[in-house]
């Protein structure tokens, strides 16, 4: 009687139909209450989109205007220029394109090689604690300066073309790929350290050894999801003159030949599906092993 009791939270209650439901219903009436909490978030919430919404004003274009210039837009979306879609020239998109990826894929392998040493330095289980410091200071740096400015430096110090456009990608990719390489390696097995240690190997056998078969997964997953970034950053580093597609992209628009920003634009959708998928398939097989 005592087991089947233990077993049958009914049978240990009688009266009660469903003790449990009645504990959690006891549970959630004597829940802690914070309505003038919430009052006081829900009050600060409002007065912060009120005065945000302070600063914003309309461009004083008229709603006509706007409404044709949509339409054209629109328009050209559904007409793509075939003279530069199809252009296998230095003009046309496939060209852009294929320097576009370079200059990303490029600059994603400078960074990640680049990136390595940074990361193990600036791990704080594998390095003193200065050397961690200033290792991570100099990162913190170099990720503060946004793309553009990068951009607009390499511009002015190697002239405008694909070398500043790889030469910004590189730097940018730096930032965030030593920062994912130091979680990863900051979460890395101790037990494999410690048995190297014990046999005698240096720091940097340890690192050769022991860390960099069991990050290397997780690199390659870090440089492939950021070569990913760095595809859309390229067409972007383009309007301040370093190489890729981002320059005809905004002269196109400029001089409203909607056509032809279509042509570019549509080349650019299809060119990032098709790496997102490759990219995806590849990251998911290195999480599998």
């Amino acid at each position: 009687m005592t087991a089947t009791n233990a077993t049958n939270p009914k049978a240990a209650n009688p009266a009660s139909g469903n003790p449990v439901g009645a504990d959690l219903a006891k549970l959630y009436a004597d829940r802690p209450r914070s309505t003038a909490g919430r009052v006081a978030i829900t009050v600060a919430v409002v007065a912060l989109l009120v005065w945000s919404s302070v600063g914003i004003e309309a461009s004083g274009a008229k709603a006509d205007s706007g409404w044709t210039i949509v339409g054209s837009i629109l328009n050209g979306l559904a007409h793509p220029a075939p003279q530069l879609l199809f252009n296998l020239t230095t003009t046309g998109v496939p060209y852009l394109l294929v320097e576009t990826i370079a200059i990303a894929f490029m600059g994603t392998v400078v960074g990640a090689i680049i990136a390595v040493p940074l990361a193990f330095l600036a791990a704080s289980n594998l390095m003193p604690k200065p050397i961690a410091w200033i290792a991570n200071f100099a990162i913190m740096a170099i990720r503060t300066v946004p793309v553009f400015v990068y951009g607009i430096m390499f511009v002015r110090v190697t002239g405008p073309g694909a070398f500043a456009g790889l030469m910004t990608m590189s730097l940018c990719s730096v930032g965030m790929v030593s920062k994912m390489f130091i979680e990863a390696i900051e979460d890395l097995d101790r037990g494999v350290l410690e048995s190297l240690s014990a046999m005698g190997l240096s720091r940097w056998q340890q690192i050769r050894f022991g860390v960099l078969p069991q990050m290397m997964a997780s690199f390659l997953s870090t440089a492939i999801y950021r070569f990913d970034m760095n595809l859309r950053d390229a067409t972007i580093l383009g309007l301040v003159g370093a190489g890729g597609i981002g320059a005809p992209l905004i002269f196109a628009m400029n001089a409203y030949r909607w056509n032809e920003a279509a042509s570019i634009l549509w080349g650019l959708i299809v060119l990032i599906l098709l790496v997102e998928y490759g990219s995806t398939k590849l990251r998911a097989k290195l999480a599998r092993g």
